[in-house]
């Protein structure tokens, strides 16, 4: 028997913000959206183009408030391939959250104050 992942999910209160921080930080784009009828909730699959993965999005039209992240103890984490350009990037965007300089990594929030963190080439 083998399992292979298939997506993560996190619920947002502004889709259309969510998606293009994600897309504008992470090169994320859409690659499937459900949306019924009733209009009670959008979900959009993001993915990177590489692999099977995806990050579902998850916009519930009856909430409004934040989202209770607890002590935000768990992230998704992404590699790049410039990991410093990448970290000047999310500099000028003012999202960087937690640089932890002796891992060489860095954590950055999206709109909802969920932390992604960003690997340098060949770790992860």
């Amino acid at each position: 028997m083998k399992f292979t992942m298939i997506h993560n999910n996190i619920n947002v209160l502004n889709l259309e913000k969510s998606m293009k921080f994600y897309e504008e930080a992470l090169g994320l784009t859409e690659v499937k959206r459900i949306a019924p009828e009733s209009g009670e909730f959008i979900i959009v699959y993001l993915g990177d183009g590489s692999g099977c993965h995806k990050l579902e999005l998850t916009w519930l039209r009856d909430r409004d408030e934040p989202y209770d992240l607890g002590d935000n103890e768990f992230h998704l984490a992404f590699g790049t391939d410039d990991y410093e350009g990448a970290l000047a990037k999310h500099q000028k965007m003012g999202c960087v959250e937690f640089i932890n300089e002796e891992m060489g990594i860095y954590f950055i929030t999206d709109p909802d104050g969920y932390w992604l963190e960003v690997l340098p080439p060949g770790r992860g």
